[in-house]
Formats: structure tokens, C-alpha cells, sequence
């Protein structure tokens, strides 16, 4: 064979080994910058809920409350038990919470003729979105320093809508500190979520019970509902009557 043929093939497969070569780098760049990208995409979450600004925090005037015993009120032997099914950034759930709680709770609760129990709750066992999630779980942690009902009425206080940031991680850490709890133990329940299973179980409470839209109101384990922002009113005619049966 000619040395001239074998040079040629010898170029040839040079040439095309160095064009693997290339392809080959080609391909690995390529999976390492979707690699790259991909991190980055599922990072910037984080990256943003950390350069984020706390924003304005409003301090409520705080209601003191009796009988409480993590996310229950009053006497677990009364007359009538009332469950609030409610969504932290439902609206109608803020109206009930600023409008008409505390009435029930003097006329009713501290009375001893109403036990109430609050459940963080979705329309249908949904919840509107992840801030609510948040802002049930961080309840929860305050619950556990006997604290439920107060973390409660900064979350209220602080509500502008739904899914607009107000019940970002550092929001509500703030509103942990602003209340005054042991922020190391806040800290650690918000970040392991502590409560998951119990917050499951009211989910499955509500779905059980038929609650539709929030907020629901179930007396004496579906013997009445009510549902939606009532005036107080309604409640005292529904616990009147079951206080006479």
C-alpha cells in the first residue's frame, strides 16, 4: 500500500477522533451547565426568601385569653364545642377573627358554655397556598409555648391577601420574636415542622365533618355548621339553641 493512501487514512482518523473529542466536551459542558442552571432554579427560592426585606410588622393590641390549652379555649366540658376550620390567608377568616371572635369568647367561652377549637384549615381540606401552610405550622410552634392564640392574632393583623408575602419564614419568625418566645425552641419546631402530623390530622378532621368553605364552624360534632364571615348574631342564636337542647 502506498505510504501516501496510509497517511491520508492515518488524517482521517485523527480528524475523527478529534471531532468525538470535541462532541464529547460539547456534551459534557452542556450537562454541566443545565446542572448548573438546575441548582440554580431550585435555589432561588431560597435566594430570594433570604435577600427579601422583612417589611413592616404590625404589633396587634393583644386580647388575653382564658383557659387555653394550646390551640383550644375554654372549659373541655361545656355544653358546646365549636371547631373553627379556617385558612390563615382566607379573607372572610380575618373578617370572623377581627369582627366577631372576641364576642363569642366573652358571652360564650369565658362563661364556660362554649369550648373552642381552632384548626388551620383549606377551602375543602385545601390550603390557598404555601403561606398558609407557613403561617399554620409557625402557629403550631407558638401553640407549643402556650402561645397559639396570641401568634394567631399577629398573623391576622399582619394579612394584606393571598399569597402576596405576608407569611414569609422570616415574617412570621418575626412575629415569634415581637410575641416574645424562646426563639431557639421557635426556631427548631418551625424548621422540623413539628406539627406536621397533628396538622394533617385537622385536615382530615374537616374532610371528615363536611367542612366546605372557610371559614366552617362545626358544633358538637356535626350537629350544626355555619360557614362564611357571620355576624355574631347567628352564632349566639346557633349556641343558644344548642344550649337549650
Amino acid at each position: 500500500m502506498p505510504r501516501q493512501h496510509t497517511t491520508q487514512k492515518q488524517s482521517i482518523r485523527a480528524q475523527r477522533a478529534q471531532k468525538k473529542r470535541q462532541q464529547r466536551k460539547i456534551i459534557i459542558g452542556t450537562m454541566i451547565g443545565a446542572g448548573v442552571l438546575l441548582v440554580f432554579l431550585l435555589l432561588l427560592p431560597v435566594i430570594l426568601e433570604a435577600t427579601r426585606p422583612v417589611g413592616e410588622i404590625v404589633v396587634p393590641e393583644l386580647k388575653e385569653h382564658q383557659a387555653v390549652d394550646f390551640n383550644t379555649m375554654g372549659d373541655p366540658n361545656a355544653p358546646v364545642k365549636m371547631v373553627i376550620f379556617s385558612d390563615f390567608q382566607c379573607p372572610f377568616c380575618k373578617v370572623f377573627a377581627d369582627d366577631t371572635e372576641q364576642a363569642i369568647i366573652e358571652q360564650y367561652v369565658n362563661t364556660g358554655k362554649l369550648f373552642m377549637v381552632y384548626v388551620p384549615y383549606g377551602p375543602g381540606g385545601n390550603y390557598i397556598g404555601p403561606e398558609s401552610l407557613a403561617a399554620a405550622n409557625a402557629a403550631f410552634c407558638a401553640a407549643d409555648q402556650g402561645k397559639f392564640w396570641e401568634f394567631k392574632q399577629f398573623i391576622f393583623a399582619n394579612h394584606t391577601g393571598e399569597n402576596v408575602g405576608d407569611y414569609t419564614n422570616k415574617r412570621l419568625t418575626a412575629f415569634a420574636e415581637n410575641l416574645g418566645l424562646d426563639m431557639d425552641q421557635f426556631k427548631s419546631c418551625f424548621k422540623s415542622n413539628k406539627f406536621e402530623e397533628k396538622l394533617n390530622e385537622g385536615i382530615a378532621e374537616g374532610r371528615a365533618l363536611g367542612a366546605g368553605g372557610t371559614p366552617a364552624f362545626i358544633f358538637n360534632d356535626g350537629a350544626a355548621t355555619l360557614t362564611g364571615a357571620l355576624p355574631f348574631e347567628n352564632f349566639a342564636s346557633q349556641i343558644e339553641a344548642l344550649l337549650g337542647q
